[in-house]
């Protein structure tokens, strides 16, 4: 740990050791303090790479919970925020790849909070016909998976990702803090990720 100590910044090396609680101890207020310290920078770092306030907030839920879940593989060779923006980055280019949403140019860059650069290497795809019919079929399965899951989750997914309310309008809607719509909605989503992951082969 001393050696460590020298080797890394006071920054980075109190983030390994609230790494290091967080694994060995199950610290939650260990996982809390990282997620206090980079939530914000994710976020904007996001938000400059999808240009919309709900997905860069989604995303920044989904970029600490697949880091949180991969904690045990971190190093200190380098800095946990370096590890962690590129988490981050990697599923948003991953997000973006998947909605078609967004054509940008081979050469675009955004920065992180280190100073570097995250490189966006994207063409823009269309689909052709066939490609057309199997998205047809991944959605109306998506929906049946969505029908089966508990009224609370489906009615969550049904809100944000079928009707398109944002997370302010289906706390208004369902009458429950913005909070707990932002956790269930991560909840549920996971949920719906892992039955369309194994229904996949059957398409």
């Amino acid at each position: 740990m001393d050696d460590l100590k020298h080797k890394l910044s006071e920054k980075a090396y109190h983030d390994y050791t609230l790494v290091c609680s967080a694994v060995e101890r199950q610290d939650q207020k260990a996982y809390a303090e990282l997620m206090d310290r980079y939530r914000d920078s994710i976020y904007f770092m996001l938000l400059k790479m999808v240009n919309n306030r709900d997905d860069a907030e989604d995303l920044t839920i989904e970029a600490f919970g697949k880091a949180f879940k991969k904690l045990h593989q971190y190093t200190p060779d380098y800095a946990f925020s370096t590890w962690l923006f590129k988490i981050a980055s990697n599923n948003c280019i991953d997000f973006i790849r998947k909605k078609k949403q967004i054509m940008l140019s081979i050469d675009r860059k955004v920065e992180n909070e280190e100073g570097g650069e995250v490189s966006m290497d994207l063409k823009a795809e269309t689909l052709d016909p066939e490609e057309k019919i199997i998205e047809k079929q991944k959605v109306l399965m998506m929906r049946e998976v969505v029908h089966k899951l508990k009224p609370r989750y489906r009615e969550l997914i049904e809100l944000r990702y079928f009707n398109e309310f944002s997370y302010e309008e289906i706390s208004d809607q369902l009458d429950i803090p913005l909070g707990t719509v932002k956790a269930q909605l991560f909840r549920a989503r996971e949920f719906l990720q892992n039955i369309m992951r194994n229904l996949e082969g059957k398409i």
